[in-house]
This record gives structure tokens, sequence and C-alpha cells, in this order.
């Protein structure tokens, strides 16, 4: 999976189309991330005795093939592509050429 956490990146497809956040979480087994402010889910929380009954809107998991890593240098989407340096592998932007990683 290209996508790590902290990448800002833009949903290409559902209904936040067009919407840019940054990775929260990243999960790889299942190739789903959290993007903050994208699909945001109602959750409902039971009352206890230390806190009140509210409800919660939070970010859901979507998949890693909605999305698409944001290039803040070619101000673009861009695909990712890989690069060995000194023996270290590192991603690389298709589009503008700059070593992410």
């Amino acid at each position: 999976m290209q996508i790590k956490k902290d990448d800002t990146v833009l949903v290409i497809t559902g209904k936040d189309k067009g919407k840019k956040g940054k990775v929260l979480k990243a999960f790889p087994k299942t190739d789903r991330v959290i993007v903050e402010g994208v699909n945001i889910q109602t959750k409902h929380q039971k009352q206890t005795r230390k806190a009140a009954a509210e409800i919660k809107h939070q970010e859901g998991p979507i998949h890693v093939s909605n999305v698409m890593f944001w290039d803040n240098k070619a101000k673009a989407p861009t695909r990712i592509g890989y690069t060995v340096e000194n023996g270290a592998k590192k991603r690389v932007s298709k589009k503008s050429g700059q070593i992410l990683d």
C-alpha cells in the first residue's frame, strides 16, 4: 500500500469526491485508510454514570483505491512510484519526481 499516515490525499470517488484531507490512520491488511473529514459516520453513545448520552460524528475507513496522493509541489493528485537510493527503497511522485520519504 503506497498511502501512509500523515499523507495528504484527494478522494477521487464516492460521496466525498473532491475532498482533500490528511490520513489519520492506515490499515494495510485490509487496504483501508481513515481520512480527516471524509466518510463521516454517526455513532450513538449510550449514557453511563460518568457521561451523558450523545451522538458522535467520526470518520470511517475508506478503501485506498478511492483516494489519490496529493502532491504539494505539483498542486495535483499523482501516482506513487518507487526508487532505490543507497540501498533504501523510497517513494517518488510520478508527476513532480520529488522523493516523498
